[in-house]
């Protein structure tokens, strides 16, 4: 007398698998737009570029400086608005 043993995730994927092919015979446009808001909710965090975008924004200032008249007798206001503050931007020319 054998008994096949049959792991318990196994059973929970192939009850997972036949509620979604019924759920899809059922109601197929509800799944399509929960697929689709499964991957929009899981789409920023498994893309590359969220993180362009995260390093591009820490760069950019929120304000940007009013162009100022020199006169000659301004030893504190720097020669150009967009001097570097240590941001360097090489990775983005790079790209």
């Amino acid at each position: 007398m054998s008994t096949l043993s049959v792991h318990p995730l196994e059973t929970n994927m192939a009850g997972i698998g036949a509620f979604l092919k019924n759920a899809w015979n059922k109601e197929p446009v509800i799944m399509a737009s929960c697929a689709i808001a499964v991957v929009g909710v899981a789409l920023p965090f498994i893309s590359p570029f969220t993180k362009y975008s995260a390093m591009i924004n820490s760069a950019v200032p929120y304000n940007y400086p009013v162009p100022v008249r020199d006169d000659g007798d301004m030893p504190d206001v720097p020669a150009h608005p967009c001097e570097p503050k240590g941001n360097n931007l090489q990775w983005l020319k790079n790209l």
